[in-house]
């Protein structure tokens, strides 16, 4: 079975997760500059098989799109027209910084560990991994 893989797209990082091969465990894959983004992963899927790739769309509390959202539509625009055999698939991200720093804190990690923005995008990546993965196998009662 191929992986599926996460994007926590940001102006200047981006976080990235990715299941295991039977895609039931997410994981943080990497956090890179988001420029480098495009040319990682045209190597990572040049040694790894991803069935799709899973972005965070960033949409306000509110509903409205944030000003990021233009930016990740075009990354999604160019990732289409390389990789048409990999589908990519917008997803609602709302809330997963938030998320990301309460998994911080309940694991623990001391203020310069939560500072650390670089981590804060590996986690969002895999949240929205282990959200998406729970939307499309729910738990069996």
């Amino acid at each position: 079975m191929a992986r599926i893989l996460a994007i926590d797209y940001g102006k200047k990082r981006t976080g990235l997760a990715v299941t295991d091969t039977l895609q039931i465990v997410p994981g943080a894959l990497d956090t890179l500059d988001t420029k480098q983004l495009m040319p990682f992963l045209n190597d990572y899927v040049k040694r790894e098989e991803v069935e799709r790739i899973i972005i965070g769309e960033p949409v306000q509390p509110n509903g409205q799109p944030s000003e990021n959202l233009r930016r990740v539509k075009q990354f999604e625009e160019a990732w289409r027209k390389a990789h048409p055999e990999i589908p990519i698939e917008g997803y609602d991200e709302r809330f997963t910084s938030v998320m990301a720093h309460r998994t911080m804190l309940d694991a623990g990690l001391r203020k310069k560990a939560r500072q650390d923005k670089a981590l804060v995008d590996r986690i969002s990546a895999t949240i929205i991994l282990q959200d998406y993965l729970q939307k499309i196998r729910p738990a069996i009662p």
